[in-house]
């Protein structure tokens, strides 16, 4: 099937799904994670792994370290939205695209103006005090006093609400995940290695015949797929969905 008639069944299906990792906010100038240039393999600190940074144990053993980590490789206060977001707001302005499902924490998609956006691994721009519950923006996150934030309500420490090793994804959020990809009749998976469980699980749910897939590299599920395609993201769904 050529793309002129995907971009025909893009134009008839009322009820898309899509599922993006960090691949779909690399063209915003965020890298991703497993890629040859990602995060994982570029030898960001040599003291310590970025998965192991990136953990439960490590935020609170070792909460500089994190928080350095975290403030410089993590968070791009200055990045935005492109092709992709862009292009899926499109799809949900027409009433066409019923949820986004994202692994990223970048809130990118939010930023694009997306209204129905379930992040799976939390979002940087959502922190809260470990003690008393306050809630903070990310402004106050990156404009603490020292490299860690600290509550101006009772001092506690400040933890984003972004799902680190070690700790569970929010199941009532997996839940409807879950339940939108099985009520799908097209299925957008962009951006990720389809590698981390349980979110990459949930792709399996869907049972329609129109699952788009678009990754620069190979996925476990290319051939699960009706349509695989390696290019750019962005410019992939703008031409689908134009």
């Amino acid at each position: 099937m050529q793309l002129n008639e995907w971009k025909k069944l893009v134009s008839e299906s009322r009820n898309i799904v899509f599922f993006g990792g960090a691949g779909t906010s690399t063209e915003s100038g965020i890298p991703d994670f497993r890629s040859a240039s990602g995060l994982y393999n570029t030898g960001t600190n040599e003291k310590y792994a970025p998965e192991d940074i990136l953990s439960r144990d490590f935020f609170w053993e070792r909460r500089e370290d994190f928080y350095t980590f975290y403030k410089s490789k993590m968070v791009y206060t200055d990045a935005m939205p492109n092709q992709a977001h862009e292009a899926l707001v499109r799809l949900e302005q027409r009433g066409q695209l019923k949820s986004i499902i994202t692994q990223n924490i970048d809130g990118l998609h939010q930023k694009a103006d997306s209204q129905n956006v379930l992040e799976l691994h939390g979002s940087i721009h959502r922190n809260r005090c470990t003690d008393c519950g306050s809630r903070y923006g990310l402004d106050a996150v990156m404009a603490s006093e020292g490299i860690v934030p600290y509550c101006k309500n009772c001092g506690g420490l400040i933890k984003p609400e972004v799902v680190l090793y070690q700790e569970s994804l929010d199941m009532e959020l997996l839940g409807r995940a879950a339940h939108d990809i099985q009520q799908a009749d097209m299925l957008i998976v962009a951006g990720t290695s389809l590698t981390v469980q349980p979110a990459a699980g949930l792709v399996r749910l869907y049972r329609g015949n129109k699952f788009i897939l678009i990754n620069k590299s190979s996925t476990p599920m290319d051939r699960m797929a009706d349509l695989v395609i390696s290019d750019s993201i962005g410019s992939v769904l703008s031409e689908l969905v134009e």
